[in-house]
């Protein structure tokens, strides 16, 4: 019997599909940032233009955080996975088509609007297919895609770039997501959730006003918020700053800028085995030390008096700051049902992402207003971060308190 099970519940397989989704994901995202360099080039973009495009995406990203966890909560992750990868798909191949600013900010954003139902609409499906006790970890493995996104990403489209122009690179990618849709909708069928019936923890359906007075989840929604700013600030402004302030080629550029990713994603992967083996009830150690010594690598990056150094700094931040977003995207599974793991990660994601919106446009504002220079705007990452940190220090006894949040919720 279990052996029929476990034939009919490819778990590993919809995981890797889910990480392969998130990848592709992540390569439509830092394909616009390794070919800014050129479209602000072809558009004569102002930092503060660039910026704009940058955080274009992030307002739609935005914006479906809340949306995007309602509709996987009610009509199953299934649905929502195809259809917000299919609409992606067909806004990059657009991204390729800009013709003006205002066209590139447009897209960009209902671009980011497809992409904004899949963080929740994922993290429902590791849910529906994996035992409670297991999610965590899935969760964990799935989420270091982002960082392992952006080893690859670079890596790709940094070399279609050079051979085929910026345009080209969004209509590859383009027709990739298609080819992951279909799959996910072919996997995710009922009949491969069915340790969605047999290992159904609780049939509580608690309502999502309950769950938005738990001081967990806005916890851990401010500490997302200071760690999201810091690393898409990073991720959006390191190409122009290594090629414009440290003198790098593009090709350069792009080979390095996948080292610092790398190391972000072994640090997810690591930090979600220490969090459940050694600071499981430790939060607020984990929490604070990690984003503290996040913050500390990307004080010595920016004052770094060489490129080595610079990469060095920038691998070690993103190293600390995956082990951070580890316990920020392990924990709902810890303390939320499952009837609303959707919308739990999507109102998390949705302050990450309005770090995320700001730390673009916000850095663009800064070194216009100081004529090129850099220290404000990373000062700016520096603040946000600091963010984490308070939030962190009041995570202690968090998933003890919280373990039982729907009978709380009663009284």
């Amino acid at each position: 019997m279990s052996g029929t099970e476990k034939k009919k519940n490819p778990k590993y397989t919809i995981l890797t599909l889910l990480f392969i989704g998130w990848c592709l994901s992540y390569l439509d995202r830092m394909a616009m940032n390794v070919s800014i360099v050129e479209i602000a080039k072809e558009f004569h973009l102002s930092p503060s233009a660039l910026g704009i495009v940058l955080s274009s995406f992030f307002a739609g990203y935005a914006l479906m955080q809340f949306p995007g966890g309602w509709l996987a909560d009610k009509y199953g992750s299934r649905k929502i996975i195809a259809i917000a990868i299919i609409f992606w798909s067909i806004f990059t191949v657009f991204t390729g088509f800009a013709w003006s600013l205002l066209s590139m900010i447009m897209i960009r954003f209902l671009f980011g609007l497809g992409e904004g139902a899949y963080p929740a609409a994922s993290s429902k499906a590791i849910a529906d297919t994996f035992p409670k006790q297991e999610r965590s970890m899935a969760q964990t493995v799935m989420m270091s895609s982002n960082s392992l996104g952006g080893v690859i990403a670079p890596l790709i489209a940094t070399p279609l770039l050079v051979w085929i122009g910026w345009r080209n690179v969004f209509l590859v990618i383009g027709a990739l997501g298609i080819i992951v849709a279909w799959l996910l909708w072919h996997y995710l069928r009922p009949e491969n959730l069915i340790e969605n019936a047999a290992n159904e923890e609780s049939t509580n359906k608690v309502p999502f006003h309950e769950v938005v007075k738990n001081a967990t989840l806005w916890k851990l929604a401010i500490m997302w918020f200071g760690m999201s700013t810091l690393i898409w600030g990073l991720i959006s402004w390191m190409p122009v700053y290594l090629t414009q302030v440290r003198g790098l080629d593009l090709l350069s550029m792009g080979m390095l800028t996948s080292i610092p990713a790398l190391t972000g994603a072994i640090g997810t992967i690591i930090g979600g085995r220490l969090f459940l083996k050694y600071f499981h009830g430790r939060e607020r150690t984990y929490g604070t030390l990690f984003s503290l010594l996040a913050i500390l690598f990307l004080y010595l990056l920016f004052n770094a008096p060489s490129v080595v150094l610079v990469i060095t700094y920038q691998s070690l931040c993103t190293a600390f700051h995956g082990l951070v977003f580890a316990i920020i995207m392990a924990m709902p599974h810890q303390v939320f049902e499952k009837t609303v793991i959707g919308s739990s990660i999507g109102f998390i994601n949705f302050f990450g992402m309005i770090g995320a919106l700001l730390a673009p446009t916000v850095m663009g504002m800064l070194i216009e207003m100081f004529h090129g220079s850099y220290p404000a705007a990373f000062g700016y990452l520096i603040a946000c971060a600091c963010l984490s940190v308070l939030a962190s220090i009041t995570l202690v006894g968090s998933i003890k308190n919280n373990a039982n949040m729907p009978a709380q919720s009663e009284g």
